[in-house]
C-alpha cells in the first residue's frame, strides 16, 4: 500500500479536498465518523468504494505523523 498514493488531490474533484484514491469520499469523512463515535465498520459500510485496507492505511499515515510530531 505505502508504493501507492493513499490520499489524492485534485482540483475537479472536490475543490481539490484530500479523498482516497480512486474514489470521490474525503478523508475527512473517516476522521468525522470516527470523531462522532462511529466505528470503522460503519464507515466502511457508508462508503463501499472506500476498501479496509485503504481506510487503514490512512489511519495509520495519520498516526505516524503524529508521532513524528513528538
Amino acid at each position: 500500500m505505502r508504493d501507492q498514493a493513499i490520499v489524492t488531490r485534485d482540483p475537479e474533484i472536490l475543490g481539490g479536498a484530500a479523498v482516497f484514491r480512486g474514489t470521490r469520499v474525503p478523508v475527512k469523512a473517516l476522521f468525522d465518523y470516527l470523531e462522532g463515535g462511529e466505528t470503522l465498520e460503519g464507515f466502511l459500510r457508508g462508503f463501499p468504494t472506500v476498501s479496509r485496507d485503504l481506510a487503514i492505511a490512512a489511519l495509520e499515515e495519520a498516526e505516524a505523523l503524529l508521532n513524528s510530531q513528538a
